[in-house]
């Protein structure tokens, strides 16, 4: 948006798109360029906890606007007595409603008159005061007052050229558009401009030659890549300068998640906590390995429809960048994947944040796969384990075996966790090597070794057996008896999906 302000404004210094894309287009640049005079807001600030604070940050939006005005029109001769009363009234600290909802319109007046040219209206993130309005419980407020800021600047302006706004959602016409003509949207399904909402893979690698780090190229592509907008696959360009400018500075070359910092992730909080529902975790559990479900979407919602189902959640994922398009089935049906390992992070932070609130809340399961494990009981801690992950969300990571290990560990640790007089170590240096899991319970002067292992094979048996033989033969419990533990259960766990099975020694 600051590029299209210094493109039309009659006060830019042309030579600064010199060397660039656009100077090439010389009819288009004769046209256009430097010959609008530009009204440009952002709205991404308007973030208030009530409705009071909310309407004073857009009056000091507009105030800071009508400074400006008036300090290009001092002492010119182009503007009526009425305008300029009009303008007056919008640099007061106190701005009445009426003059507030006027305020673009004056505004876009007074900089036509000046110009003696039609302006250009850029409003950048549009739809931010209305979310923070629906998260604080003020939303039919500011939807009253942003619908007549656009009305009266948008709809049969003779002073306006045309106008561009941006946003995520794309909010229904009926709510905010109402009446306002040649509206064209143009949305993350559309095939127009595609390859402009973000950067393409040939502009990352020229990106990645230029500051001399393209043996990093694999690393973007991971992490930043694969949102698909129309026909066109587009990097999150936020991310990519980010992590260039990582590679330049920094001595630690790690990608990041960048987007974490930039949004609120309310809807993948809201999305993950409704998975009690069989179906929809299990969706959840497809899209996290990688994998895509199919949906219907609705991309015009207004933001009291957003949470009614799980249906519009999954729209409201879609229209913000949490999820992408890898195929339009039909109009409005699509196969909707997580893009990248960045926002698949939020996902499953998401869901380790849920699970670790059900474990508190789960005190039966805590305390009979706490007994269960005391007493040498393999039975009763498989039993327990099996319930507990058929009403968990998985999150393996489909990389590496490793990391589906992590996942199951994880689960433990964050259950054994709670339980009051047991001190849990976790890859601890033991013997020859590291064990997967040592309980310390001081009192009952007993330890426990666990061992875990991911078994595609799916012949649980053996691998648990394995997973016990390997805490003999590399010792994990040997250091354990010379302290004062009278005696050291020995367990061996392995996993498959949601199943697992537990012998003991």
């Amino acid at each position: 948006m600051s590029m299209l302000k210094t493109f039309f404004s009659p006060d830019t210094d042309k030579s600064i798109f010199d060397g660039l894309k656009i100077a090439e287009e010389t009819d288009l640049c004769e046209t256009y360029m430097g010959k609008y005079p530009v009204l440009s807001i952002s709205l991404k600030n308007i973030d208030a906890g009530n409705f009071n604070t909310a309407y004073e940050q857009v009056c000091q939006m507009i105030r800071r606007e009508a400074v400006k005005a008036d300090t290009l029109t001092a002492g010119t001769n182009k503007i009526h007595t009425a305008e300029k009363r009009a303008l007056d009234r919008l640099l007061l600290d106190d701005i009445s409603e009426a003059d507030l909802y006027a305020s673009l319109y004056t505004l876009s007046g007074i900089l036509s008159k000046h110009y003696e040219e039609k302006v250009i209206v850029l409003i950048d993130e549009y739809d931010v005061p209305l979310a923070k309005a629906w998260e604080y419980g003020y939303y039919d407020q500011m939807l009253i007052l942003i619908r007549s800021l656009f009305q009266q600047v948008l709809k049969a302006n003779e002073n306006v050229r045309m106008a561009v706004l941006t946003g995520c959602m794309r909010v229904s016409k009926e709510s905010i558009f109402i009446g306002i003509n040649n509206l064209e949207v143009r949305s993350v399904s559309d095939e127009e401009y595609d390859e402009y909402f973000g950067f393409t893979d040939a502009e990352v690698r020229e990106m990645l030659e230029y500051y001399g780090f393209p043996q990093y190229y694999e690393t973007v592509k991971d992490w930043y890549d694969g949102y698909r907008f129309g026909q066109t696959y587009v990097y999150c360009p936020w991310d990519v300068i980010c992590y260039s400018k990582k590679l330049c500075t920094a001595s630690e070359k790690s990608p990041e998640n960048y987007w974490i910092n930039s949004s609120g992730n309310s809807v993948v909080r809201e999305f993950i906590r409704r998975s009690s529902n069989v179906r929809l975790r299990n969706e959840i559990e497809t899209l996290v390995g990688g994998g895509a479900v199919e949906k219907t979407i609705r991309q015009e919602l207004t933001y009291q429809d957003m949470y009614t189902s799980v249906d519009n959640i999954w729209s409201v994922l879609f229209t913000t960048g949490y999820l992408t398009q890898k195929q339009r089935l039909d109009g409005s049906r699509f196969r909707l994947v997580i893009p990248n390992r960045e926002i698949r992070s939020i996902y499953t932070e998401q869901i380790i944040e849920l699970f670790r609130e059900n474990v508190e809340k789960d005190g039966e399961t805590l305390r009979r796969i706490c007994d269960a494990l005391g007493r040498g009981d393999a039975g009763e801690v498989e039993e327990c384990f099996n319930d507990y992950l058929e009403r968990t969300i998985s999150i393996r990571d489909t990389n590496t075996k490793d990391k589906k290990e992590n996942f199951y560990h994880g689960i433990l640790i964050g259950i054994l966790g709670l339980k009051e007089n047991w001190d849990i170590s976790s890859n601890e240096e033991s013997g020859r090597g590291y064990s997967d899991i040592i309980i310390r319970d001081t009192r009952a002067r007993m330890a426990i070794v666990i061992e875990m292992k991911y078994d595609e094979e799916e012949n649980l048996e053996a691998a648990a057996i394995k997973a016990l033989r390997q805490i003999e033969e590399k010792h994990y419990a040997d250091k354990l008896y010379k302290g004062r533990v009278e005696r050291v259960l020995k367990y061996g766990i392995a996993c498959y999906q949601k199943e697992c099975r537990v012998v003991v020694e």
